[in-house]
């Protein structure tokens, strides 16, 4: 089912901000920007195996206020988990389907930015839920993985 073995491979640890990490970041976005709808994608998705993802919730209707927008994420790991909320999911990697999946509601992530900078944030909400979807990219886990049941919790995407 999975379409590429990368998928399901835990990603190796980013240990040089140098060129090829900025070319890492460059083509993540620009297969994220090409992709309508998408508001994360993780270095997994486009064959590379390294602790890199890209989140954007910005320009989707569940930005919530409170949200960051556009996040580098490097190396990035929860620290803290508070509240669990049952939501749809989709993935680029797996566009033919949507599933429910449950997830922490606020989350602490420690991740470094393009300058090696370490950061800190707190996420709620419909930013939690897709960071959590990247980080598991990074762990070699798909969102299928984290489903209840795969009967009653899976559905084909509608076509738009």
């Amino acid at each position: 089912m999975v379409p590429d073995a990368r998928l399901k491979t835990m990603c190796d640890a980013v240990e040089e901000f140098d060129n090829k990490l900025t070319d890492l970041i460059t083509d993540l976005e620009d297969t994220r920007s090409s992709s309508p709808g998408c508001v994360g994608i993780a270095a997994p998705q486009i064959g590379e195996l390294k602790r890199v993802a890209i989140v954007d919730t910005s320009g989707h209707k569940k930005h919530g206020d409170a949200s960051s927008g556009y996040l580098v994420l490097i190396n990035p790991q929860l620290v803290n988990t508070q509240g669990r909320r049952l939501g749809r999911e989709g993935c680029l990697s797996l566009p033919d389907f949507t599933a429910n999946v449950e997830r922490a509601e606020v989350i602490n992530v420690e991740y470094y930015n393009c300058n090696g900078e370490r950061c800190q944030l707190e996420a709620r909400d419909f930013e939690a839920v897709v960071i959590q979807h990247e980080i598991d990219h990074l762990d070699g886990i798909l969102f299928l993985d984290r489903v209840a049941n795969l009967k009653t919790d899976v559905f084909p995407r509608r076509k738009k």
